[in-house]
């Protein structure tokens, strides 16, 4: 009785999943963030992206890290404090984000010089931009 219990939940747990495969397969994996560029600086935080993120994203491309990635500017504003910009990362799977760490460094210090010209980058957007937020999205096909 017992061990009737506890399998239970588990059927239920993978039956449901099995469900839920039932109507999708998966796809590739999306990071997204979301950012509100503080007033009249948007095109100091373009000109940034276009010198220094751009170039780095590229080859992280060609390094076969990423395979692709994307920006959007958001046309409809609901609320003053609504994001301005999304930045939107396309890896073929979670698998491919596993030990992206020193492949990341290595690319880094080549385009932007290192470790400390990254952080002083990072310190000069603070000032005109607010990430708000950075999701992993999975990117699913209807069957």
């Amino acid at each position: 009785m017992k061990k009737t219990i506890w399998l239970l939940p588990l059927v239920l747990l993978f039956g449901l999943q099995l469900l839920a495969q039932e109507h999708y397969t998966e796809g590739p994996v999306w990071r997204v963030s979301t950012v509100r560029v503080k007033p009249n600086q948007m095109d100091a935080y373009l000109s940034s992206l276009r010198k220094d993120s751009k170039p780095l994203l590229d080859e992280e491309k060609r390094e076969g890290m990423i395979l692709d990635y994307k920006l959007f500017l958001k046309e409809t504003k609901n609320d003053p404090k609504d994001w301005d910009l999304a930045l939107a990362v396309l890896y073929k799977n979670h698998a491919a984000m596993d030990n992206l760490g020193a492949k990341f460094e290595m690319v880094r210090d080549k385009i932007l010089g290192g470790k400390r010209q990254a952080h002083e980058l990072g310190e000069k957007r603070e000032e005109i931009r607010e990430v708000l937020s950075s999701d992993l999205l999975q990117e699913i096909m209807l069957k």
